[in-house]
């Protein structure tokens, strides 16, 4: 690292602890919505006026939603084991995250949050504290719980609560990959239930992009999963049952082997783990999705030196096509809490999946293009997936995540568009 880089990173961190230090401490802070001016205000607010809505619940638990803010109020929990890039490192430490995700919740959908970090020494214990919390939120956010017990913590409390739980390092990231991945494909005239592709990384967000990729067509027979042990085939002894699925009957061992002929990588794994030889023996117009984070699987100008038919993806802001979770996130619970739905279903997820892909396709609004001090930006080969920014997500996602609720079931009542504050589809 050269003495201009440690003065840039110093320069960084120095920035980011200020951010988060000043004027005050954190990112978050409640607000009151009703007029507290006037001692009659307070006497509504709280006693004796609080007493009419608490009776009205009582006797109709139903009303919860039109007294109070559960209907808005999601909670965003951590345990701490699997924080960013950075590991096991506590629920303490992960407060800045959850506080983070508060901020995208608010910005992006008007969603409020209430952060909580959870010191469990069990999944179980997890699951238990967290149930407990279930007449207070709308909707659980898991953050940043480390794999394997991400998915038993998800699957236990989705079983026992009747509000949606989603884990977003999973499902989120998955939505996004799927979205950009159908664009992708599309652009190279190829489709999902013809391609042939690789995954590397089956954590969390290797396992439930399969899974929704499987959902939406790809075919078990064209997949082949690389972990730490190499291709994940038939022959392989104990594996975790979330490896053991994807299992192939396939004579490949290696990422290299596997990665003969294939028309598209999705890597989250770790830095430089394809090389350029691999690059170079996949099909003909690729599709590569490296999204390690900071670094990942191969540069984007070593990929386009290598292979000028590609099309690329990062998890990275300075290159074109961010899989980003900020575009699934928001917009899904939002949904959701519009249309009061008990859970999120995997129709509910491809819903905004194809939404999402769709409006990538369409021509881009001149406030997106301002946003991003752009002459134009258009449906191509580095522009598979819309602008966080892009004012027609809280539009289009919210609605056809609610519609497909509906048609599963799960929606206590009929999509009523929550009103946006003015600022935040700016």
């Amino acid at each position: 690292m050269t003495a201009t880089s440690h003065i840039d990173a110093d320069k960084r961190r120095r920035e980011a602890l200020d951010y988060h230090a000043s004027p005050q401490p954190g990112k978050i802070a409640t607000t009151i919505t009703k007029p507290t001016e006037t001692a009659h205000d307070l006497a509504l607010a709280y006693s004796p006026g609080v007493a009419e809505p608490v009776r009205a619940i009582a006797a109709d638990p139903e009303a919860v939603w039109q007294y109070t803010a559960r209907g808005n109020l999601v909670a965003v929990i951590s345990d701490g084991s699997a924080i960013l890039g950075l590991g096991d490192l506590g629920p303490l430490a992960s407060k800045p995250v959850m506080e983070g995700k508060a901020v995208l919740f608010k910005r992006f959908a008007d969603i409020d949050v209430f952060d909580l970090e959870v010191a469990a020494e069990s999944p179980t214990a997890f699951i238990n504290t967290v149930r407990r919390l279930e007449p207070t939120f709308g909707g659980i956010n898991l953050e940043d719980i480390s794999a394997p017990r991400c998915f038993e913590i998800e699957a236990a409390l989705s079983e026992v609560m009747d509000i949606p739980v989603f884990h977003d390092d999973q499902h989120g990231t998955a939505i996004i990959i799927a979205a950009g991945l159908i664009n992708a494909l599309r652009l190279q005239d190829k489709r999902l239930e013809d391609a042939r592709l690789v995954l590397v990384g089956a954590g969390a967000a290797g396992t439930a992009t399969l899974n929704l990729l499987i959902d939406m067509g790809l075919k078990r027979e064209h997949l082949l999963v690389v972990d730490r042990v190499g291709v994940l085939h038939e022959g392989l002894a104990d594996l975790p049952e979330h490896h053991r699925r994807f299992a192939a009957r396939t004579e490949a061992r290696t990422l290299a082997e596997a990665l003969v002929g294939a028309d598209a990588f999705v890597g989250l794994s770790a830095p430089n783990v394809l090389t350029e030889a691999m690059l170079a023996s996949m099909a003909a117009k690729p599709v590569v999705f490296a999204l390690a984070n900071p670094d990942p699987e191969i540069l984007p100008e070593v990929a386009h030196q290598v292979r000028d038919d590609l099309i690329m993806a990062t998890g990275r802001s300075d290159y074109p096509n961010q899989v980003n979770n900020v575009l699934a996130f928001p917009f899904i619970f939002r949904g959701a809490l519009d249309c009061r739905a008990r859970r999120i279903t995997p129709n509910m997820k491809i819903a905004c999946v194809e939404a999402l892909a769709a409006l990538a396709r369409e021509e881009v609004p001149a406030s997106v293009l301002a946003v991003y001090g752009l002459a134009e930006m258009a449906f191509g080969p580095d522009y598979i997936l819309p602008k966080p920014f892009d004012p027609r997500l809280i539009e289009r996602l919210p609605a056809s995540v609610a519609k497909a609720a509906e048609a599963d079931g799960v929606a206590r009542s009929p999509y009523r568009p929550h009103p946006m504050p003015g600022s935040v589809a700016q």
